[in-house]
């Protein structure tokens, strides 16, 4: 570790003081996923002392360095993660905001909360693939910003690195990670022989990439960003109705996605249209692979909602393609043979099979149960966290615990026009909350 803060604003450098075990060939689901930042932010109610933040982190480096290196393509095209021990920039600065006030700005493009790894430019300069920002906020409290390249890895990797932080700055034990010197090898070894036959990627034609180009170029003008609380007692009552009404048991995750996007729909005035959900799934499971492994081992289902379909049979249909993910999900080596066909070095040209702002897929992402908000850093848990979107790319949203992981959290990115619509929605967005439902114990002031 190196550096010392003597001043309002100052950027030291974290390192583990040695390198790691050696280069990663990152996988083909990473190479997916290679131009994208993933950032959040956990919230404080006292101060954090840097010192203690940034030993800790040097220490957690040690034991997961591929955070700590660098990215490099080789001849053959393949992306690899040098475990050099580059380091880490870790920022402590003061900022001019109360708690709620950087709240508030969550929801903006530029929270200015965050220092957003360079995810493009970091595959052909020797840029830092994680970036740390300790903001001491007016009223004695903090917001600790944290990007991440995500060629690295998934959220699962992310929540591993936080606790293996945590365990570094509380003196408990360290969990376990599992890498691999070949990311795809790893996985191979897991999968079954045949998958669903369906990639979870695809290759637009010229006209469709020049509109996603153009999607993400005005994407902060055209977009806005919003955020739902559902209340425990809420998001129970919502579940239970779905559940009844449905005759199985669902899970609240099933009932939040069905509402969510029937919600959106009646909205979008797109209730006569079909429209697609897509969720994200954690392999790992599914395959029996250690919490612990690293890389992004994601899978997706993409169900479509039907014209005339009860939220609480739509809420069934996705918990049906949960238990059937395997057979009917699962794409894999359909992924590798589609590469394949088309030449790996077109990877870059491909985008997620359930990535189509255009025909309002939306997507959304749970990061729930990871239990990021019990793990103090520095001794002290955060009393709430926020994914901090690095681009306002419409029909994307997040499901995470809410303020003191209490309820649940929507963080949910709408063209401009819908977002206004949901804003005056309560009653359609709400129908399940009472008038005795506590508030949630801290938020920002706009809050649906």
């Amino acid at each position: 570790m190196t550096g010392t803060l003597t001043s309002d604003t100052e950027v030291r450098t974290v390192r583990a003081g040695r390198p790691g075990p050696g280069p990663v060939r990152c996988s083909v689901g990473d190479l997916l996923l290679a131009d994208l930042p993933v950032s959040v932010v956990l919230f404080h109610d006292r101060p954090l002392d840097p010192d203690v933040l940034a030993d800790g982190l040097a220490r957690a480096l040690g034991h997961l360095p591929e955070f700590a290196g660098r990215l490099r393509t080789g001849a053959d095209g393949g992306l690899w993660i040098d475990t050099d021990d580059s380091g880490v920039p870790f920022t402590v600065t003061d900022a001019p905001y109360t708690l709620t006030e950087a709240l508030d700005r969550m929801v903006l493009p530029a929270g200015g909360l965050v220092d957003h790894v360079r995810a493009t430019e970091a595959r052909r300069e020797p840029l830092p693939l994680l970036t740390v920002r300790l903001n001491r906020l007016t009223d004695g409290t903090c917001a600790l910003g944290v990007s991440w390249h995500h060629a690295v890895g998934d959220m699962q990797t992310f929540a591993l690195l936080l606790r293996t932080w945590s365990a570094c700055t509380e003196g408990t034990a360290l969990p376990e990670a599992h890498r691999a010197p070949d990311r795809d090898l790893q996985l191979d070894a897991h999968l079954p022989a045949e998958d669903c036959g369906t990639p979870g990627l695809r290759l637009p034609d010229a006209a469709e990439a020049a509109e996603l180009r153009r999607a993400v170029a005005g994407a902060a003008l055209a977009n806005r960003t919003v955020q739902i609380w559902f209340s425990p007692a809420e998001t129970e009552r919502l579940r239970a109705a779905h559940s009844a009404e449905a005759g199985r048991r669902l899970s609240a995750n099933d009932a939040l996605c069905a509402h969510l996007l029937h919600v959106l729909r009646e909205v979008d005035g797109a209730g006569d249209e079909e429209q697609t959900l897509t969720v994200p799934v954690n392999l790992r499971r599914v395959l029996g692979l250690p919490d612990g492994t690293l890389g992004n081992l994601l899978g997706e289902i993409r169900l479509p909602y039907r014209p005339g379909t009860a939220p609480a049979r739509y809420a069934a249909e996705l918990r049906t393609a949960v238990e059937e993910f395997t057979d009917k999900h699962l794409g894999v080596r359909s992924n590798l043979r589609f590469l394949e066909e088309i030449g790996r070095a077109r990877v870059a040209d491909c985008v997620p099979a359930g990535f189509d702002p255009a025909r309002r897929t939306l997507t959304v992402s749970s990061w729930c149960r990871l239990g990021l908000q019990d793990l103090p850093l520095a001794g002290h848990r955060p009393v709430a966290f926020s994914p901090a979107a690095t681009l306002q790319l419409p029909w994307t949203s997040w499901l995470v615990e809410g303020p003191r992981g209490e309820g649940h959290l929507c963080t949910l990115v709408l063209p401009a026009r819908a977002a206004a619509r949901l804003r005056t929605a309560a009653a359609l967005l709400h129908p399940h909350r009472r008038p005795g439902d506590p508030a949630p114990a801290v938020a920002p002031r706009k809050l649906l």
